[in-house]
């Protein structure tokens, strides 16, 4: 998972763009560019020391007016990057950004490694795993119905039942058609996992997420993206049955699922902790303790 490259879009209201800019360059250092267009974007750039761009911009998505919509674009990070991004996330807080309820967040990974039966193995371990995902991550009801839909269940039976071998047959799978020219707003890109992004950008896009200025839970998110897709590439196959969801045990549940992906020790403490919070039951063990006092 270390190996592979990423970039994140943290959507934020109340603060102007310009502003937000000004404390991204207090972390990277550079200059701060008012790029302007395209105009409905109004991006302001900033251009980084090591020359790397983290653009600001408009989104006509947000509650906030005009003049209070930016959305952080990184660029191409690393997993080392990690520990900017995050005094990145701070500063944009101190600021005087926030988020509301139509503000998210998106991860992509790169999608160089992804070939066909990565892109497969992925929807079917979501699809496995979907609930769980969902009620960990707390996702907001409008968000998940508009931005951030479950699996495509006619899709997962197409690749289920074709077994795509190469791209071009995903492609086929994906949009019910070859499309060698996808559009950025095409519909197809509205689900929790994003393939329309593997031909449009060349990335897989994770749209789960309401967005956050907390440090902590943006480096969980990305390193649950990051796993994930570490998952799915080298998995030799994958079921994608739905596990049943029981919310007495869901966190004991999800917490196998996140060892599983390799989010074990100290390293990924925090990713635990922030992923397993919003769980029931106990993260240690399955249903009542075999040693607890006789009521």
């Amino acid at each position: 998972m270390k190996s592979l490259r990423f970039g994140i879009e943290i959507e934020t209201v109340g603060q102007r763009r310009r502003r937000v800019a000004e404390a991204i360059q207090e972390v990277v250092g550079g200059a701060v560019v008012h790029a302007g267009a395209p105009a409905c974007y109004d991006p302001w750039d900033v251009i980084a020391e090591d020359g790397r761009r983290w653009r600001v911009m408009a989104d006509s998505s947000l509650s906030a007016g005009f003049g209070r919509q930016a959305e952080v674009v990184s660029p191409i990070l690393r997993y080392e990057d990690i520990g900017t991004l995050q005094r990145i996330v701070r500063a944009v807080r101190r600021a005087g950004a926030s988020v509301d309820p139509t503000c998210g967040i998106h991860v992509h990974v790169d999608g160089a490694r992804f070939d066909a039966k990565a892109a497969c193995n992925l929807i079917k371990l979501v699809n496995k795993q979907e609930r769980l995902i969902e009620h960990a991550l707390g996702i907001d009801p409008l968000r998940r119905a508009s931005y951030a839909r479950g699996v495509n269940q006619d899709f997962l039976q197409r690749i289920e039942r074709e077994r795509p071998r190469d791209l071009d047959a995903l492609n086929r799978a994906w949009y019910g058609r070859l499309n060698r020219a996808p559009v950025h707003y095409d519909q197809t890109r509205y689900r929790g996992v994003n393939l329309h992004n593997l031909w449009f950008r060349g990335t897989v896009e994770y749209r789960y997420f309401d967005s956050t200025l907390h440090a902590g839970k943006v480096k969980a998110y990305v390193q649950f993206c990051l796993a994930l897709s570490a998952k799915a590439i080298h998995a030799k196959r994958a079921i994608s049955a739905p596990r049943p969801f029981d919310p007495a045990t869901s966190k004991y549940d999800f917490r196998c699922f996140l060892l599983r992906l390799g989010l074990i020790g100290p390293e990924f403490k925090t990713a635990r902790l922030h992923l397993l919070s919003r769980l029931g039951g106990s993260a240690a063990w399955k249903g009542e303790r075999r040693d607890a006092p006789a009521s």
